[in-house]
């Protein structure tokens, strides 16, 4: 087999196939510029058309209320260790819908103010007049809208009933009769002469849908990782009324920091306030108990008590000693007086208390010195000694009786002195038990008493707390709007509608290229089709006729010379320059066949070659029509069906430009196809017609709808399949394949047909390059 002229060098594929998919789409670019003009007209009416937000911000500092002096927490602030606020926790406040729902409240933002213009409605802070809800806020599901016209300092207010109200500079009215009422009233802060003919739409939503809504304005984060500033940010179209919104927002969530300490310090006042009534009742009852337990008790002062009853106990004693002492000395005075001789001196003063006794003792002893005296002088029978023996006798007797009289006071006295002794001590025995008790009154009053004074220090402290309230924010910036709009930023718009109107036709040629499973180009053919070679590529041309003529210098002419070029240098060598037969078929029907077998036969037949085309697709014969005959006349079904007919009677001459090409159409289409394929006439008419012609061009029946190509196969030495761009299924390539591989198919080479060049890739070099091939 000869060396085939179509097998080019490689090289440089990659860059053609990069090139190629390139220009692929370069070649839609009028549908690059529509969409791209499309998505920046859309982007300029947005710029024009789309509200202008702007970005206004507010920083607060949280202030530590802390009082507490924690060492191990400030060291690690002092070395950037944080800060003992938890900043989560104060977004958490100011973002809450409590504290939105008072900013809402207090700026009455469920009543929205629009100012219409030619083009846009903007949302504007202030309107020349202001509306009051005479009606539940959240009463109302759907929002309710008011017109409103200045016309000459006078102002029309009309709602969706088309009820209208006339008001002026001086008054109020009221929507009485609507479900629901308002109050409208003349803004005296607008000038109403620098609003005439102008309109405004007033919107009253419900109360919770425009805290919802401004929740999710406010973006709060901190300044820094390392800082206790937060940032409080909000977008909105009107930048008075965003910095206003921060600005109330920020006093609220000051407010309501306040408030938390303030009622810190009520409570702890009504609190101390409670226990200030427990206590002093504590106290009266702790008092009276004392009171009454010193009563009951004798008590005064219990150290003065204890004395006194000490003292009260030793002179007792003392009296009981003393008495003690008396009675001894008296009872020695009595022995003395009866044990001692008849008128003998007594003992004086030996210590008895009893005046008495001790001058009767001092009488009797005079009267005896003075008998004493007498008996020396006058005798013992002197009357007068025996007077005073007489007399000392009954002195005797007195001082006698009066001892015995003493010993009875005395014994009295003792008795006496004994209990009241007995009396102190046991008095003094139970001043400790009446001490602990009275110590223990006393410590239950001390303790409350410096319950007491605490609590009123601590009430004052918090009364002082409550009227002076340090702010728990400070303000590091109110609220201030950038001087450019955040939206609509016009490159960025631009941009993007740049790059949308590039993406959306790439987009859908990419997704209509990815899902196109349709051969396009030799490339996609020689990726799928490994070996079997390609012959060439069959352009498409608009005014293409369905052959050439042999002196035709058509591009279409020279690409099936090509085409007989290639495929002579793909027939095997033969002796005696035998005839080579062609074959050429495809996978379904459509894909040219017909018309690439018409033109390579012309191909030869123009070098001057004895050419015979055969229409072998029996079952759809369209070979005829190219040459405008009847399909009925004789032809190859006719000579395989009846033996009786020589195959000269199915041949006709081709063109009149040639006398080398003749024809053999396929005749009537008959019943049995495959059985007279399969018969011994068809390789009788094949041999046949190779003793007369130098090339015998087979137009056969699609492989993949029937089975008649592959029973002929075996009289082909060349099998050109065609495929066609745009047509072709890659999926029918494999097919192909499977046939050349089990060699079904003999010497099987591809044609792609049907494909519209590119000049900016390289092709048409054959056709329309220097050789005058137009």
């Amino acid at each position: 087999m000869k060396e085939p002229m179509y097998v080019l060098d490689t090289e440089g594929d990659d860059s053609l196939s990069l090139k190629e998919n390139l220009y692929k789409y370069l070649d839609k670019w009028p549908w690059f510029i529509l969409s791209i003009f499309l998505c920046l007209l859309i982007g300029f009416l947005y710029i024009r058309y789309a509200p202008v937000i702007y970005s206004s911000e507010a920083k607060i500092k949280i202030i530590d209320d802390s009082k507490d002096f924690d060492i191990a927490e400030d060291a690690l602030s002092l070395l950037g260790g944080g800060s003992k606020i938890n900043l989560d926790n104060e977004i958490a406040v100011i973002t809450s819908y409590r504290l939105i729902d008072q900013v809402v409240t207090s700026l009455g933002l469920d009543v929205k103010y629009y100012e219409v213009g030619n083009l846009k409605t903007r949302q504007i802070f202030e309107s020349p007049i202001l509306i009051s809800k005479l009606f539940l806020e959240d009463s109302i599901k759907n929002s309710i809208v008011y017109k409103v016209q200045v016309d000459d300092g006078l102002i029309q207010i009309s709602n969706e009933q088309d009820e209208t109200v006339t008001i002026d500079g001086a008054t109020a009215k009221v929507f009485m009769n609507t479900r629901f009422p308002i109050e409208v009233k003349v803004n005296k802060k607008i000038n109403l002469k620098e609003e005439n003919d102008k309109s405004f739409l007033i919107k009253i939503d419900n109360k919770k849908k425009a805290v919802i809504q401004l929740m999710g304005k406010i973006d709060v984060e901190p300044l820094s990782s390392k800082s206790d500033v937060l940032s409080i940010k909000m977008k909105n179209e009107s930048s008075k009324l965003s910095e206003g919104i921060l600005n109330e927002l920020i006093a609220k969530f000051n407010e309501d920091g306040i408030v938390d300490r303030q009622l810190v310090s009520k409570r702890t006042l009504d609190f101390i306030d409670d226990r200030f009534l427990y206590l002093s009742e504590e106290l009266d009852s702790i008092e009276v108990d004392k009171k009454e337990y010193k009563q009951s008790n004798n008590l005064s002062y219990i150290e003065a008590d204890a004395g006194m009853t000490i003292e009260s106990k030793t002179l007792a004693e003392s009296e009981v000693f003393r008495i003690e002492t008396q009675i001894e000395l008296s009872k020695l005075l009595k022995n003395t007086l009866n044990n001692q001789s008849n008128f003998s001196l007594l003992p004086a003063d030996i210590g008895v208390e009893n005046a008495n006794i001790n001058g009767l003792i001092f009488e009797y002893n005079q009267a005896v010195l003075q008998r004493e005296k007498l008996v020396v002088s006058a005798g013992e029978n002197n009357p007068a000694v025996r007077l005073l023996s007489s007399q000392i006798e009954t002195a005797k007797q007195n001082i006698n009786n009066t001892v015995n009289t003493y010993q009875n006071q005395l014994s009295v006295s003792l008795r006496q002195l004994k209990r009241q002794e007995n009396a102190a001590g046991a008095s003094f025995s139970k001043l400790p038990e009446k001490e602990k008790r009275l110590r223990s009154i006393e410590r239950q009053q001390l303790i409350k008493e410096n319950l007491f004074l605490l609590l009123l220090q601590k009430r004052e402290e918090a009364a002082i707390n409550f009227a002076v309230t340090a702010p728990s924010v400070k303000v590091v910036d109110y609220g201030l709007t950038s001087l450019s709009a955040v939206s609509p930023k016009k490159p960025i718009i631009l941009a993007i509608s740049l790059i949308i109107g590039t993406f959306i036709p790439l987009a859908f040629f990419f997704t209509k290229y990815s899902f196109d499973t349709k051969i396009k180009t030799k490339a996609d053919l020689e990726k799928l089709s490994g070996e079997i070679p390609i012959l060439a590529e069959i352009p498409y041309l608009e005014n293409a006729t369905n052959f050439f003529n042999t002196n035709e210098r058509s591009a279409q002419a020279e690409s099936f010379r090509i085409l007989s070029t290639n495929v002579n240098y793909l027939l095997p060598n033969k002796e005696d320059d035998m005839s080579q037969v062609v074959f050429v078929t495809s996978a379904v029907k459509g894909e040219g066949k017909t018309f690439v077998a018409i033109n390579l036969a012309m191909a030869f037949a123009s070098l001057r070659k004895k050419v015979l085309l055969i229409g072998a697709d029996l079952r759809n014969p369209q070979l005829h029509t190219y040459f405008k005959t009847d399909k009925n006349m004789i032809g190859l079904s006719n000579f395989l069906h009846d033996a009786e007919i020589t195959w000269r009677d199915c041949i006709y001459k081709g063109q009149e430009e040639t006398s080398f090409l003749e024809i053999c159409f396929g005749g009537p289409i008959p019943p049995n196809p495959a059985q007279l394929i399969a018969g011994d006439n068809f390789d009788k008419f094949i041999t046949l017609a190779k003793d007369h012609y130098d090339y015998v061009i087979v137009d056969t029946a699609p492989t993949v709808q029937v089975a008649d190509t592959l029973l002929m196969s075996n009289h082909a030495d060349v099998t050109v399949f065609i495929t066609r761009s745009n047509f072709t299924d890659k999926r029918l390539i494999q097919f192909s394949k499977e046939l050349y591989t089990t060699k079904k198919l003999k010497n099987m080479a591809f044609v792609l047909n049907d494909v519209k060049f590119d000049k900016r890739v390289g092709y048409n070099y054959g056709y329309e390059y220097g050789y005058g091939v137009k």
